[in-house]
């Protein structure tokens, strides 16, 4: 069976990131495109925080459209969503000026493979943990706007899009050490859009797709 693979510089999550996959993911992605930022230096330097707090028996927190919720150093964390990735990824690409983030929220699969795969660039992709169901919640109150509850989908789980074939999709995964993993087609599907289809492409600046080697 023929297969379009990316080869992408492969880190595992799990010995000092275990809720950091948005973060793991967005590093391998640099690291293709040639940075040489560490998974540390982009939590540390770049991405926006925020921790929960209880205050009278009610949790408080970010808004994981904004900020990463919690610590990706810790169990308890939670995460962040695609408009967080492409805000921090392109806090790393100003000083060049040559590369954009561009969210691709909503978009098609195959979208994503044409303008992005196809063309040799990875996908900051969003998902579920090994593409088990999601599960609603946990829930908090918004820490800006203390009338707003927000509802978390657990299982949440960000990877780097690398390659398809006929039948499967192909990902650099963080978690547990996967490394370069295959996922059927229809399943990878169902848990892209149960965490609302998010998704992450880079750009030149002047809105061309970036090519890279590809193997096949």
């Amino acid at each position: 069976m023929k297969k379009h693979l990316i080869r992408v510089p492969y880190i595992n999550q799990s010995l000092n990131y275990p809720t950091g996959c948005e973060s793991v993911s967005s590093v391998m992605l640099l690291r293709h495109l040639g940075y040489q930022v560490t998974v540390d230096e982009w939590i540390e330097n770049y991405l926006e925080c925020q921790e929960f707090e209880t205050r009278e028996d009610i949790v408080y927190g970010g808004d994981p459209r904004k900020v990463f919720c919690g610590s990706p150093y810790r169990e308890d964390g939670m995460g962040c969503y695609a408009p967080v990735i492409c805000k921090t990824l392109n806090k790393v690409f100003e000083k060049e000026g040559i590369y954009h983030a561009v969210d691709e929220t909503g978009s098609s699969m195959e979208e994503l493979l044409s303008t992005y795969i196809d063309q040799g660039m990875p996908v900051v992709f969003w998902a579920c943990i090994d593409m088990k169901e999601p599960i609603v919640g946990p829930s908090w109150k918004l820490e800006e706007a203390p009338q707003e509850t927000f509802t978390w989908i657990s299982n949440e789980h960000c990877m780097l899009l690398v390659g398809y074939d006929e039948e499967g999709y192909y990902f650099n995964d963080p978690y547990e050490n996967h490394g370069v993993i295959r996922y059927e087609k229809e399943l990878v599907q169902k848990r892209h859009e149960a965490q609302y289809a998010m998704a992450v492409g880079i750009q030149y600046k002047n809105g061309n797709a970036i090519t890279a080697n590809t193997a096949n």
